[in-house]
């Protein structure tokens, strides 16, 4: 099983973070691998992002990768932070040779059967389905994801709670992301674990 297949399998939701406030970094973290979501993303969206990849680093159990990463800078700056896994909203060559020469399990977005064969065409079977709601739903998914009986996914974009399993129950989906998780700009952090074990808690339906 590959790097990035072990971490999709880890959890039916991986949080997608924007982290505003660096202090709430490492509680934030805290609260999802206590509330039973240990694979945690973090986007590149903000300029404290590399700083709250290191402080939840720190939390034990968690698994912390980048997300939102665009280019070579970005994964060399992910990866340095102390990223173990990378993200992305597309797919370029670029950025898979990148990702390859750090040895940097990589999840880049496709939204069609071209970027699939292209990734392909690049030693690559996992994918983040994005933007997921926008992009067709699930019935989009399903349909594109038939002629690719080896290919994996985790969607994201739009899925939210009462979503989540109708994805999950997609063959070919292992796990989804999701930001509603972590409010933006929150300090519940017990409300946080409360969400992350309902979520933890989704199946397939």
């Amino acid at each position: 099983m590959k790097p990035i297949e072990k971490i999709m399998r880890s959890a039916p939701v991986i949080p997608v973070l924007v982290i505003e406030d660096v202090s709430t970094a490492r509680p934030i973290a805290e609260a999802l691998v206590a509330g039973g979501l240990p694979i945690l993303e973090v986007t590149l969206r903000t300029d404290c992002a590399l700083e709250a990849i290191a402080e939840m680093k720190k939390v034990e159990g968690a698994i912390v990768g980048a997300g939102t990463v665009l280019n070579d800078a970005h994964l060399s700056s992910a990866i340095d932070a102390g990223s173990e896994f990378i993200v992305s909203p597309g797919l370029t060559e670029a950025l898979v040779e990148s990702a390859f020469k750090r040895d940097a399990p990589l999840l880049p977005g496709i939204s069609n059967a071209s970027d699939i064969m292209r990734g392909m065409d690049m030693g690559l079977k996992h994918f983040k389905f994005f933007p997921a709601e926008a992009s067709g739903g699930t019935a989009a998914l399903k349909a594109i994801a038939g002629p690719f009986k080896d290919c994996l996914f985790c969607p994201t974009g739009g899925i939210n709670a009462k979503t989540a399993g109708d994805w999950l129950a997609l063959d070919a989906v292992l796990c989804v992301g999701g930001s509603w998780i972590v409010p933006k700009w929150t300090r519940d952090f017990n409300h946080v674990k409360q969400l992350a074990l309902a979520a933890a808690a989704i199946s397939a339906r």
